[in-house]
């Protein structure tokens, strides 16, 4: 059963992670007064038992880019406000130690549509993927085409980033319905993307609106899910915010800006827009993620299906140049806690109670497994699934499966085994943390507790070595 002491070890290194402590240690944190009575109302988390609902639940899995661990007022934010996702996080369970698949978008996609480790395939080498000739299989089993295997419709809106036209693409893949970018990022008015060419497409046709882009996937997301459906459904709503370039609704000028510097041939330099955004603008961007996720949780409520719907909220991975991680270390790339521990959001009223609190370590491929089983899809046996399933966690009250999380990315490994995690830098230097007491990661215990680093770093590589190998180049 989890555990529901006051102050457990974990809780303990959870609350402090979140940020939503008012004392540690005699030094005060600061925090919003929204989540400080959050802090307040939160309880550890229990399954709810009695009876479950007769039919299976409609899916909406919604992803934030680049968006840092502590960037919700939620989570402790001291100058960003997000109150549809606090109102989300309050009617459902927020996770503290929740993680990415991967440190970048394409690899922890990979993770999250096959549920498998994005090693177990070659487009899920790519860190992340940035040519026409990189994408995941469309013959791959997919969170999608297991669940339409299943009686469920199925639709993806947004960034799909996992190849491009014309051998990779969602409806290869399992969706029904495509509505996005193919790329891992693009300019929000004119929809250049990373290959410096128009990337919006409806299906595998171009499509063109020149609108700010999140505003334009928030359209079509209240339109789906506020359809009349005749039977269940899964959604992943993919935004791009708060990814770079750096802009919102009122910056039409600095997007032109960018994108005739991309009409010129400098796509990336444009795209990563290294002379511009601020911790403001960045705030703006987040709050407006905020909101359009409001209007699509509103057009749920309205539609009616919002009590047997799971929605799901977390990050790619974890926060970029202006993100707010405190008190993590690192970012967007690397394995250090604050590259993939990301914000993660549940909630399904008929089954689960609001305002709970969960600091059990998921990830992204638990998330497929959790989805298929409780939308009565198997998985294909030939392609076993990395991830477990939370479906006995949270309805019925089972530990969360003992194992390993595991990550590997070029330059860095790590593997998180209950509260003990394992990581390598780029140098080739082994670290050891216990993330209860140390979520900073700058207390390394590698040398105190040698025969635990050892075996952390055995279980690491006894799993690399079932996986594809990295090019030489």
């Amino acid at each position: 059963m989890p555990d529901t002491s006051p102050v457990s070890r974990r809780a303990f290194g959870g609350l402090v992670g979140g940020g939503a402590v008012t004392a540690v240690a005699g030094a005060v944190a600061t925090t919003t007064p929204a989540a400080a009575a959050q802090d307040r109302a939160e309880r550890p988390f229990r399954a709810k038992f009695g009876k479950r609902p007769g039919r299976r639940p409609n899916f909406l899995f919604i992803l934030g880019d680049d968006l840092g661990w502590a960037d919700l007022s939620s989570y402790g934010a001291p100058h960003i406000r997000t109150p549809n996702l606090d109102r989300l996080a309050a009617q459902g369970v927020r996770f503290t130690d929740a993680y990415s698949g991967s440190a970048t978008c394409s690899p922890t996609r990979f993770s999250l549509y096959t549920g498998r480790y994005p090693g177990r395939t070659k487009g899920g080498l790519a860190e992340p993927i940035g040519s026409r000739t990189q994408g995941l299989e469309p013959h791959h089993p997919t969170l999608a085409s297991l669940l339409k295997r299943a009686g469920y419709a199925t639709a993806l809106i947004g960034k799909w980033h996992c190849g491009w036209l014309p051998d990779y693409s969602p409806t290869r893949s399992g969706w029904d319905e495509f509505f996005g970018n193919f790329g891992g990022a693009l300019e929000y008015f004119s929809k250049l993307g990373q290959l410096g060419d128009y990337d919006l497409y409806e299906g595998d046709a171009a499509y063109q609106d020149l609108r700010y882009y999140t505003t334009v996937l928030t359209e079509r997301a209240v339109d789906y899910v506020g359809r009349r459906h005749d039977r269940p459904w899964l959604l992943n709503l993919n935004f791009t915010t708060p990814h770079w370039p750096w802009l919102t609704e009122d910056d039409e000028e600095t997007a032109a800006g960018i994108a005739a510097r991309i009409r010129a041939g400098n796509v990336l330099g444009a795209l990563l827009h290294t002379d511009g955004g601020s911790v403001q603008k960045y705030r703006e961007m987040v709050e407006s993620l905020d909101a359009s996720v409001g209007e699509v949780l509103g057009a749920l409520r309205r539609s009616g299906q919002e009590e047997n719907t799971v929605v799901v909220f977390a990050s790619d991975n974890g926060g970029e140049r202006f993100s707010y991680q405190w008190p993590l270390s690192g970012g967007k790339s690397e394995l250090l806690e604050g590259g993939i521990r990301v914000p993660t959001l549940l909630r399904w009223p008929a089954a689960v109670d609001g305002r709970q609190v969960s600091h059990e370590p998921v990830y992204s491929p638990d998330w497929t497994a959790t989805l298929l089983e409780l939308g009565g899809a198997r998985p294909d046996p030939a392609y076993p699934l990395d991830g477990h399933s939370l479906a006995g966690y949270l309805l019925r009250g089972e530990d969360v499966p003992e194992r390993d999380l595991f990550w590997r990315v070029r330059g860095n490994r790590a593997l998180r085994r209950g509260d003990w995690k394992y990581f390598q830098d780029a140098d080739g230097t082994d670290h050891l943390y216990d993330l209860a007491a140390d979520a900073r990661e700058q207390a390394d215990l590698a040398g105190d507790r040698p025969a635990l680093l050892a075996e952390l770093k055995a279980a690491w590589e006894r799993i690399d070595r079932g996986l594809l190998p990295y090019s030489a180049a």
